[in-house]
């Protein structure tokens, strides 16, 4: 093998590929994950709405065309795993095979394919989904709302650990019987269900949305508040508004929801009766405010299985090393980088270490892009890839730095909806860094390690080794009077021999 080692070849020493299949009550899934185990990436997601929970209501089994159909799909899922090579499989049945008469012959049937079906408890399906949310939001304390299509997990999670836990049967398959009587009646039997639970009675902290129909609410949310993000992962709602969106989704033609994107047609055919479920369960709960995950059940079984160690890991910068590393862009260089301009930052550098870092290293990534590329590519990294623990200000200061590392200071307008002024302003300026680094000397380590950036009352000093003076020439100066100009600074260049450990540095006169 070459010495440019395939981006593939990488990532897959990472972390070997590994596969969850979730047979689920509305949906039979099949999700393929690589890179890192803190916070692995979909590179295949596919699946059928076989409905097998349909009935359940009705009849109590799984209707033999919705088994047929699952059973189809995986088949097909068991070849495709085999034929790829995956030996890390996951199989679990949840609400529909749990409760069904036909659902210990069903999942014979899915045995007989090659799988090993793990059929979960509703305590089991509530505490993985809620994994799920304490691997995609460290420091979760709240309630875990997991919407299925047999059942409503409701768990209660703090300190990265599940406390109490129930499964009700309110899944969306369920909630059309139990309205067909009235909004009274229907209020009053989800109330009679929330009041057995009653330790999640005005429980503080968020409430995690957890499930595609929330996550079709969220896209209706994202639309109707002209949110400029798109992806519903990490977005928030406070109580009021939701209240407000549940109203005018109670009353909503299906039909015309399927045209907002991000609503399957599936999803918005069950958004009117899960906004009619979510205002009673705001009321039971009254969570400070709701945050969707699209990190649920699949991602929990995988987080659960992490040692300590890694579950302690940040999952920010442990995804935009397995991002940015097969394009060249190491987390050594970017700690280098990080450090190279850590006195651009405000105040002692520390709130927004974690921002800088992961963006150092995405700019290392966005410079190994063609050129006429590389705009597009940081507003895509930045405000579209599905990062995990990375809120929509984080997204624009990242965005925002990635265009200072190409010179740019102008700005998506989107982004001031999303972050302060003052913070994209210090984006920029970490941007506009990291370009004079590469600028420098490549961002060599050599070049890095005999310079050193400082920021005074009055001006921007740049310290150089008198073995490498030859650096300070144009375009560089150029960069560097444009990074201090940005500051409102005065740019000086000193060349000498300095202590560049930091231990003993003299103070320059401002």
């Amino acid at each position: 093998m070459s010495g440019s080692r395939s981006a593939k070849w990488q990532r897959r020493l990472m972390q070997p590929p590994r596969a969850v299949i979730d047979i689920g009550s509305n949906t039979v899934r099949m999700v393929i994950y690589e890179g890192t185990a803190r916070a692995p990436e979909v590179v295949w997601n596919e699946k059928v709405a076989a409905r097998l929970g349909r009935d359940l209501s009705e009849t109590g089994r799984i209707p033999d065309e919705a088994a047929d159909e699952a059973l189809a799909a995986l088949a097909r899922y068991a070849l495709i795993i085999g034929d790829l090579g995956i030996e890390d499989v996951q199989t679990v049945a949840t609400a529909a095979a749990r409760d069904a008469k036909n659902g210990a012959q069903f999942l014979e049937q899915v045995a007989a394919l090659g799988l090993e079906p793990r059929l979960l408890t509703g305590e089991e399906e509530a505490m993985a989904s809620a994994m799920g949310a304490l691997g995609a939001f460290p420091g979760a304390r709240g309630v875990v709302a997991d919407l299925g299509g047999g059942s409503l997990e409701l768990v209660s999670v703090a300190d990265n650990a599940c406390h109490e836990a129930a499964s009700l049967q309110l899944g969306t398959l369920r909630l059309p019987a139990l309205r067909s009587d009235g909004a009274d009646a229907f209020e009053a039997a989800v109330h009679e269900q929330l009041a057995a639970v009653g330790w999640a009675d005005k429980h503080p902290g968020p409430m995690y949305m957890i499930g595609g129909t929330w996550r079709a609410l969220a896209a209706y949310a994202m639309r109707y508040f002209d949110f400029p993000l798109t992806d519903p992962h990490g977005f928030t709602l406070l109580p009021d508004d939701a209240r407000r969106l549940a109203r005018e989704l109670i009353a909503a033609d299906p039909d015309e929801l399927r045209e907002i994107s991000g609503i399957s047609p599936m999803r918005a055919h069950y958004l009117p009766d899960a906004a009619a479920l979510l205002r009673p369960l705001l009321d039971r709960i009254e969570p400070d405010e709701l945050v969707f995950s699209s990190w649920g059940i699949r991602e929990g079984l995988l987080y659960s299985r992490l040692e300590p160690a890694q579950m302690k890991a940040d999952p920010l910068l442990a995804g935009v090393t397995a991002y940015a590393a097969p394009r060249d862009s190491s987390i050594t260089e970017a700690t280098l980088l990080a450090a190279w301009t850590v006195d651009l930052s405000e105040g002692d550098g520390k709130l927004n270490e974690r921002l800088r870092l992961a963006a150092a290293q995405l700019s290392g990534a966005l410079h190994r892009v063609e050129p006429n590329l590389r705009e597009s590519h940081a507003a895509e990294w930045a405000l579209g890839k599905r990062w995990i623990d990375l809120d929509a200000r984080g997204r624009a200061m990242i965005c925002a730095a990635l265009f200072g590392s190409l010179g740019r200071t102008e700005l998506p307008d989107k982004l001031r909806v999303l972050a302060s002024d003052a913070d994209l302003h210090e984006g920029v300026t970490w941007g506009l860094g990291f370009r004079l680094a590469r600028r420098l000397g490549g961002g060599s380590r050599v070049s890095l390690t005999t310079s050193a950036l400082r920021r005074k009352k009055k001006s921007l000093i740049l310290r150089l080794d008198e073995s490498r003076a030859a650096l300070a020439n144009y375009p560089a100066t150029q960069d560097f009077d444009n990074l201090a100009q940005w500051l409102g600074l005065k740019a000086k260049i000193k060349i000498g021999s300095f202590d560049f450990s930091g231990v003993g540095e003299d103070q320059e006169d401002d």
